[in-house]
């Protein structure tokens, strides 16, 4: 391949893609900024709920991986408590889960305080979920690609398994969207996603990451694919 050819072609498709996240962005904020707005009661009713049936703090914040696996703050309303037991580890999540941070999280009411990492432009409405950091050095170069775009509060992976697709399908669908993305796909999937959310479709809560988590991202089932792969190493 003539090396000058391609150097012209980034550079012609250089302003395609900034003109395409620039169209990204204001769609982001034209939806955002009226849903604030809007939802401003709901958001204030989840919040005293949160209050009430989980407790205080009323927000989970966790680092997560952003654009180029650069990381931000992710804020969402917490759905868990802080119980521990004897010993001062935490309880199973299942344990900790009240029944409000129940309703929060199959409502999808946990992630509307997103809105904001939205308007900071920290996020978008849609796009790969941000995973956690301590996926990051595990992703294959293919995988990564994910990081191409802002993460999402919704996205392709979400109307096609929501939860309960396994992070390889998951990740396909991540990369399915980045090379296919169009302001009308966008649209698109927030359609989608609102039926599911009204119809509470493909959450399952207190999931174990070991259900899902096929490639190993996670501490616990890195080990166990990885004692697999040793153990049939060993017997042939």
């Amino acid at each position: 391949m003539d090396i000058s050819k391609g150097r012209r072609a980034e550079t012609l498709l250089a302003p395609m893609k900034r003109r395409s996240q620039l169209g990204k962005r204001l769609f982001d904020l034209a939806l955002t900024l009226p849903a604030l707005v809007l939802l401003s009661p709901l958001i204030t009713v989840a919040a005293v709920l949160t209050a009430v049936g989980v407790g205080s703090p009323i927000l989970f914040r966790q680092q997560r991986p952003g654009l180029h696996g650069r990381p931000f703050i992710l804020i969402k309303f917490r759905t868990m408590t802080d119980e521990r037991d004897a010993n001062g580890t935490l309880k199973p999540d299942a344990a900790r889960m009240r029944p409000i941070g129940r309703f929060l999280r199959v409502s999808s009411l946990d992630e509307l305080p997103q809105l904001w990492n939205i308007i900071r432009g920290e996020m978008s409405l849609v796009g790969p979920r941000p995973l956690l950091m301590e996926y990051l050095p595990y992703y294959t170069a293919e995988q990564n690609r994910r990081h191409s775009v802002l993460p999402g509060i919704t996205g392709w992976a979400q109307i096609n398994g929501r939860n309960l697709a396994a992070f390889s399908a998951r990740l396909k669908l991540d990369i399915w969207y980045v090379d296919h993305w169009s302001l009308w796909l966008d649209f698109k999937i927030l359609a989608c996603t609102v039926i599911k959310v009204v119809r509470s479709c493909g959450v399952k809560l207190e999931q174990p990451v070991e259900e899902v988590d096929d490639v190993g991202l996670h501490p616990g089932t890195r080990n166990k694919i990885h004692r697999c792969r040793t153990s049939g190493v060993t017997n042939t």
